[in-house]
């Protein structure tokens, strides 16, 4: 049993006039006219503030999200040079090492003016092993150092992509060790953002180190859990399906099966029908990469169907998403496509048609907007195609793919409706979402009684505010099944 509370006074998101709500056993037992109602339990005046239904982040990597704060920052730099200088500079000033090895993360060399050299890395720090985690999480620039360590032939520039790099990327994590109190606060933080779950994409074993979490204190988010095919098997066998309470808490869920088919953009990786600019027609990845053959992407989601898991698949390029989309209709399966960066014009349809859930992180577009330009050059007008997606009648879902981008639900609202920030104009307008699409994209719940009372209580009215207020929305509370995670008032 949770206790009973009482919020007065609150302005409902889609409008209306003010309302008292009581929250009882972690839903909503009534809401009423502000005055109508008698008050139980904590009574809370939110004095006219405004109130939704709480943010839910469809794409996270949470250990990578909690490990970023532990490595050397390179998101701001925009050459080699740049991140060289960073590197050079946090080894003369003894920057903490992550198990014996200088860590960091952020990079994107996409539009690098000269590319990335294994000799140059080595010349700033050989002494010990340097690995640089790309922005998109999809290749690491190591030195040898790093290559003794882990028994790898690097070639000239010293990256490695995709499958050998994410697994090596994930063993990282596993050695981190990262202190308990390190996954606590990033959880509270993102409550502060009025997040009350998260899709968890880490590969790892989820499910025994979700159920750990929640046991230790880790209650200020929900979480529908991932398995990756490496595990999928010992998941099988264990009987979990999706849908599954695997805490005693009741907080995290068993979810889907994800597969990964294709690399990203800024790897110039993601798997298209065209081939990159500058690239040799001949060259076997011209066109990018497909990860996990398609063949053995069926044979994947027929064994999770036949278990019960449902399955979300990672297709960035317009030809692994056409790919995608074929298996899912031969096996007359629906599910989730994460990411759909590029899409064809004769596949959005596709989408609504065959009842997949397109899940989308609009923050990427202004990140990669540039990228996109020079090497999808001639095809962004489908790139990041929110409105093409939502108008052909497709179900989205938002989130952040953190620490890709800010576990940070507004930031997201904020490149869905307006397609732009800073000082630059909005890059294909067409492809915005209006405001009510995208916040019924960011939740699972909906403010009315009977639903779970997973709420978030903001300083500003999101309708009434521009695209740099919604970026930094003050949230004044967060409460998940009817208790506060997060209060200012």
């Amino acid at each position: 049993m949770t206790e009973t509370v009482t919020l007065t006074g609150a302005r409902p998101f889609d409008g209306g006039e003010p309302v008292d709500l009581v929250l009882r056993d972690g839903v909503i037992a009534s809401i009423a006219p502000a005055g109508a109602v008698a008050p139980e339990g904590e009574v809370v005046a939110v004095d006219g503030r405004w109130v939704g239904p709480g943010f839910w982040d469809a794409h996270v990597h949470f250990t990578q999200h909690v490990i970023r704060r532990r490595r050397v920052d390179l998101t701001e730099t925009r050459s080699a040079a740049d991140v060289l200088d960073i590197v050079r500079r946090a080894r003369a000033a003894n920057a903490p090492l992550s198990d014996g090895m200088l860590m960091g993360y952020g990079f994107r060399d996409g539009l690098w003016p000269v590319p990335a050299s294994l000799d140059a890395l080595d010349a700033v720090v050989s002494d010990v092993p340097v690995v640089l985690v790309s922005g998109d999480l999809h290749c690491g620039w190591m030195n040898r150092a790093a290559a003794r360590r882990f028994g790898l032939a690097l070639d000239e520039t010293g990256l490695l992509r995709e499958g050998p790099w994410i697994q090596l990327l994930h063993s990282f994590d596993e050695a981190s060790a990262l202190p308990t109190d390190a996954y606590h606060e990033a959880a509270d933080a993102a409550a502060a953002r009025g997040v009350v779950g998260i899709v968890e994409y880490e590969n790892t074993d989820n499910v025994t180190e979700w159920a750990e979490r929640t046991a230790g204190g880790l209650t200020s988010l929900r979480a529908d859990i991932s398995v990756w095919p490496d595990r999928l098997e010992s998941v099988i066998a264990s009987g979990r399906r999706t849908g599954d309470v695997v805490d005693e808490q009741g907080l995290i869920t068993f979810g889907r099966l994800k597969v990964v088919v294709d690399g990203s953009l800024n790897t110039r990786t993601a798997w298209c029908w065209d081939p990159y600019p500058g690239m040799d027609a001949e060259h076997p990845h011209a066109c990018g990469m497909e990860s996990v053959p398609i063949p053995e992407l069926r044979r994947l989601l027929e064994s999770a169907r036949g278990a019960g898991i449902e399955a979300a698949v990672h297709a960035i390029g317009d030809r692994a998403n056409t790919e995608v989309l074929d298996t899912f209709e031969a096996l007359g399966m629906k599910g989730v496509i994460e990411h759909a960066q590029l899409v064809r014009d004769e596949d959005f349809a596709r989408f609504a048609a065959l009842g997949l859930i397109a899940s989308v992180q609009p923050e990427h577009a202004m990140d990669d907007r540039d990228v996109a330009d020079r090497h999808w050059a001639g095809r962004t007008g489908r790139a990041f195609a929110f409105g093409s997606l939502h108008r052909s009648g497709a179900a989205l879902r938002l989130g952040s793919d953190a620490p890709v981008a800010p576990l940070d639900p507004w930031v997201s609202l904020s490149a869905a409706t307006a397609r732009s920030r800073g000082d630059r104009e909005a890059w294909h307008p067409e492809q915005r979402l209006p405001l009510d699409v995208a916040l019924a994209a960011s939740v699972r719940t909906s403010l009315a009684v009977g639903q779970a009372a997973d709420l978030v209580l903001t300083d500003r009215d999101p309708y009434a505010s521009d695209r740099d207020e919604l970026r930094t929305m003050p949230v004044a509370a967060t409460l998940l099944g009817g208790r506060f995670t997060w209060r200012t008032i």
